[in-house]
């Protein structure tokens, strides 16, 4: 690998640090819900819900959790090119979006698991990785 890429791979390696920590915050911070927060294990549940209340209510709820994880789409496959692929991103976004959602059900107050949150934080994943993600890590890594 040239110089040029190794400098890539450590930068997308230095994003992927500095958006790890990012996630965490936003996702594993305590809020104040006034007891409203409740779980949700049915898929769908949650996506009706959000697409009967006002547009802006929604955008922000649903598109919130679409981007919410897209950025490991680009930087997984330049940092580990064994990750290209959307199967192989769309397994590890799924398990570290459940990952985040079972530690908000489990251990962060006013936070509660959520199926749906995981759907879409899984498809924000393979959507920026179609987009940007797979073209990015191909000139930066070189084809397959």
């Amino acid at each position: 690998m040239t110089p040029l890429r190794v400098l890539a791979v450590l930068v997308a390696l230095g994003a992927l640090g500095a958006f790890s920590y990012w996630a965490a915050r936003v996702t594993l911070t305590p809020v104040a819900d006034n007891g409203n927060a409740v779980g949700n294990t049915e898929p769908g549940h949650s996506l009706k819900f959000y697409l009967d209340r006002p547009f802006k209510e929604a955008v922000l709820n649903l598109g919130g959790n679409l981007a919410l994880l897209a950025p490991l789409g680009v930087l997984l496959p330049i940092v580990v090119s064994r990750l290209r692929g959307p199967l192989r991103l769309a397994l590890v976004a799924a398990v570290v979006s459940l990952t985040i959602e079972v530690a908000q059900g489990l251990l962060v107050m006013g936070r509660a698991f959520d199926t749906d949150d995981v759907i879409l934080n899984t498809a924000g994943v393979v959507l920026a990785y179609l987009l940007v993600g797979r073209r990015l890590a191909r000139l930066i890594r070189g084809p397959k």
